[in-house]
């Protein structure tokens, strides 16, 4: 089912109401809005809240103008020209060959007078001159057709220079046709043919032209193919044009619908606050919810979207001055890709713990040419050796970047001849680029039937048991899609998870979860803000991207031959396009992209009903969601924060600061003393009170861990970073700096039959154990200005450190660890630390080899209940 876009606001209440008669089809792609009718609403329903539960001959280069982008196109008539493509996109879908779309693009009044009038016969000379395939002649063609040839520097001079005489200068790429026109006419004069000079002709393009030529037909290659379902390039740019005029009718007609034709299947349309789970309050129903997702991981696959551009994080790398993918971002010590990795390797551990088994969880990851995005992240795998969890265990796909255009008119912006400016098209591509690249059949491959979602920028989403009770309750009630979600934060750039119901023409009734993008809220009369009458910061929840997915329910919205595999499908032409051109000059330009939204699949799922029956569907629905606190849920570091920028929110200061208050939240249930953690306003001005980073293995869920520690205080200021899972933490006062680092965290390697390092859970890890301890130094220097707290990068003037190789075990037991030390242990051995008569006596011991592989203790894990229970085993 297509996305709806309901637009107008019933408000005086906390839901919208929608009524629609269906008007007659309309004689342009633009309908009436006179043809729409208010009626009078009926009963309204009561309102749910969250709480309720993307060289030969060269030719110089001249300019003596800035270049920004390629002057608009002469005007033409919209609604003519948007009628020219439709008709074009039909005869092209009715021809079964190349060679009969060839014959159909030909004939197209656009190309036909490109092609063949004046000074545009020399560029189809040129164009046979280049060994191009007859697929890339068609491309070239399409481009034209679709209004675009100015993207081949063709027709758009660039004019300027200081006097008040401006003259006309042909562009470069021109100016290198019309000097390869002049050989081929020299050629044909001397009788000497093209056929043994086509290698010379082509180098009269020089190498850069070249290489943006070849860059322009892979993209237009890959525009045509991806987005088939809606007519390839010219289907593109259709959309663009439909999307750009609706924009503007939009700002003409103020709370009036702006895609009437949307609603065509309805009669009214009405959107609620979703009600579900709570995870924060229902905290039995939580726990089994959470242990259903343990016990259905084997049936699990992990599904990360990283193609986007980040743009607003602005990472570059130090080093190289390349701009970086969000994926690569170095948080608390290692790239927010590896923090991915962590998490869901803590889940599997938790798995193995529990039921003795290795799970290796398969982990499909979208990327995008964006700033070398699918090189870096390949690379980094490489690097680490695929996290030791052997490559066929990742599957990589690579979405299509598609041409940004301006708001003003859709056409593409260019920063050069054959150098359109690209960007991914949103991670809603992902659906239908996982069936094209065969990405679900390789999850049955694996035993998969669900799938959890997951943004690399969110660096809380595996707290506690969010996804695990997001998962389980989707596997164990067979559901097609899940979300999680949570309070939303005024003004922040975050969409809302919604309860769509609808009216149908036949009067049925349809029900189900859905999401609004923060780039629509306009459409629907919303308005964002404490203060505005109609905000929905206390109504509707956020919408995360955190979710629960059946795999063969979105590989059959994938698989659809029309718009539904695209869902979402938005021009947001908000925010400016910015971009360096071929002189080094900036330009920001007001534009978008067409981006589909990957939240939207959602719209495929609706249940019908044969009567109203709000109340009681909600159980019934094919999808479903759960709520946490915020901080459990959403935390992202999407955006660079300046200096001077008094706000936190999305940057990685914030995201930091929420961690700490986790950290808060979970070890203050231990009877452990900390600090509190301020407000936002107090970390600007000094900083956090303390920094606390556990292994997410120690969990994840929260109840596992809290078995793990007991007792103590944690004093301001300090530092308590643990990098082993086996540990206990038994009345200890921190007040300083420690450090616990394990090579084998959560195991020890060994290699497969393909020659790979393979992890193996609870082989040989490193155990630590702390007793009646104090550890006293001066740890951090807070007031060193370098310190970059949520990359964990500080200057310390003193730290008590434990690095533990292999499985090396240490133990301290009522003792005072003071000053700065290190305590190294080697594989094999066991360092224990006990008082002495002149202070501490340690001594390093050989472990025994039966307990080489299990140490000389272990926590065991039971479930009792809907609980974990663990039990401390010392042999």
């Amino acid at each position: 089912m297509a996305r709806s876009a309901p637009t107008i606001l019933n408000r005086d209440t906390s839901h919208l109401l929608f009524t629609f008669k269906p008007p007659p089809p309309p004689p342009s792609p633009f309908h009436s809005l006179s043809s729409l009718r208010l009626t009078k609403p009926p009963p309204l329903l009561p309102t749910y809240s969250a709480s309720s539960s993307s060289s030969s001959s060269c030719v110089t280069r001249v300019t003596t103008v800035p270049v920004e982008y390629a002057p608009p196109a002469p005007e033409f008539e919209f609604h003519r020209e948007l009628s020219r493509l439709k008709s074009l996109r039909s005869r092209l879908a009715g021809a079964n060959s190349l060679r009969a779309k060839t014959r159909v693009i030909d004939g197209d009044s656009r190309v036909k007078r490109f092609f063949d009038s004046g000074d545009n016969r020399v560029f189809s000379a040129v164009l046979a001159s280049l060994d191009l395939s007859p697929s890339e002649l068609f491309l070239f063609k399409c481009l034209v057709a679709a209004g675009q040839e100015h993207v081949l520097g063709w027709g758009y001079d660039f004019v300027g220079g200081e006097s008040q005489v401006e003259e006309s200068a042909r562009s470069s790429v021109k100016a290198a046709f019309y000097s390869i026109a002049e050989l081929i006419e020299k050629l044909d004069v001397n009788g000497d043919g093209l056929g043994k000079k086509k290698k010379k002709i082509r180098f009269a393009l020089d190498d850069e032209d070249l290489e943006d030529l070849k860059k322009l037909l892979k993209n237009l290659g890959e525009v045509e193919q991806f987005y088939n379902c809606i007519g390839g390039v010219i289907g593109y740019q259709i959309t663009v044009m439909e999307l750009l005029a609706q924009s503007k009718a939009e700002m003409q007609a103020t709370n009036w619908p702006s895609n009437v034709q949307e609603q065509m299947d309805c009669q009214f349309l009405e959107i609620h606050a979703p009600s579900g789970l709570d995870l924060s309050e229902n905290a039995e129903y939580a726990a089994q919810a959470a242990l259903w997702g343990i016990q259905g991981l084997p049936g699990l696959g992990e599904i990360y979207p990283l193609g986007g551009s980040a743009d607003r994080l602005g990472l570059v790398d130090p080093d190289t001055g390349e701009c970086l993918p969000a994926a690569m971002l170095p948080y608390c010590g290692r790239t927010l890709l590896e923090g991915l990795i962590r998490d869901l390797q803590a889940r599997e551990f938790l798995y193995f713990k529990i039921f003795g088994k290795q799970c290796i969880t398969p982990v499909a990851i979208m990327t995008s040419a964006a700033k070398n995005n699918h090189e870096h992240i390949t690379s980094l795998c490489e690097k680490l050796e695929w996290f030791k969890r052997g490559r066929s265990r990742f599957q990589f796909f690579e979405q299509p970047l598609v041409p940004a255009v301006s708001a003003e008119d859709g056409q593409w912006i260019i920063k050069k001849p054959f150098a359109p400016i690209c960007k991914p098209g949103g991670h809603g591509v992902i659906w239908k680029l996982a069936y094209d690249k065969g990405i679900f059949q390789w999850f049955y491959d694996h035993g998969r039937k669900g799938a959890t979602v997951r943004q690399v920028s969110n660096v809380v989403a595996a707290t506690d048991l969010t996804l695990l009770a997001l998962a389980g309750i989707g596997l164990h009630h067979g559901k097609k899609l899940g979300f999680a979600s949570c309070k939303r934060n005024s003004g922040a750039t975050e969409g809302i998870n919604v309860l769509m119901e609808k009216k149908l023409l036949d009067e049925r009734w349809s029900y189900g979860l859905s999401c609004i993008e923060y780039t629509e809220f306009d459409k629907f009369g919303i308005a964002d803000g404490r203060h505005s009458r109609n905000s929905l910061q206390a109504e509707f929840p956020a919408n995360t991207n955190i979710m629960y997915v059946d795999l063969t329910s979105a590989e059959l919205v994938g698989s659809r031959k029309n718009t539904d595999s695209l869902p979402g499908m938005v021009l947001n032409v908000k925010k400016a396009i910015s971009f360096v051109d071929n002189f080094g000059n900036p330009h920001s330009v007001p534009g978008g992209r067409l981006e589909c939204t990957m939240q939207n699949i959602a719209d495929n799922f609706l249940n019908t009903c044969p009567s109203r029956d709000y109340k009681g569907v909600l159980d019934k629905l094919d999808t479903f969601i759960v709520f946490n606190k915020r901080r459990r849920v959403t935390s992202s570091a999407k955006r660079k924060r300046r200096h001077t920028d008094k706000s936190l929110h999305q940057t990685p200061d914030g995201s930091l600061l929420d961690i700490l208050r986790n950290a808060h939240d979970l070890l203050s249930e231990c009877d452990i003393e900390l600090p509190k953690v301020e407000s936002n306003e107090k970390y600007l001005n000094s900083g956090p009170p303390f920094l606390i980073l556990l292994h997410p293995a120690l969990g994840p869920l929260w109840e596992v861990t809290r078995q793990k520690f007991s007792g103590g205080s944690i004093c301001k200021g300090s530092e308590l970073q643990v990098e082993v899972t086996e540990f206990l933490w038994s009345n200890v006062q921190l007040d300083g700096s420690l450090i616990i680092e394990a090579e084998n965290v959560l195991g020890s390697s060994s290699v497969d039959e393909d020659g790979e390092p393979i992890l193996q859970y609870g082989h040989r890890c490193g155990r630590c154990k702390l007793q009646n301890v104090r550890v006293w130094n001066e740890g951090i220097d807070w007031n060193f200005k370098d310190n970059v707290y949520w990359k964990h990068v500080v200057q310390r003037n003193e730290a008590c450190k434990v690095v533990l190789h292999g499985n090396a075990e240490f133990e301290a037991t009522d003792v005072v660890l003071k000053g700065n030390h290190i305590y190294e242990v080697p594989n094999g051995y066991k360092m224990k630390i006990t008082p002495g008569d002149s202070g501490l006596a340690i001594g390093l011991d050989p472990i025994a080899e039966y307990m080489m592989d299990s140490g000389s203790w272990y926590w065991k894990y039971g479930i009792k209940g809907t609980h974990i229970q663990l039990e401390l085993v010392e042999l």
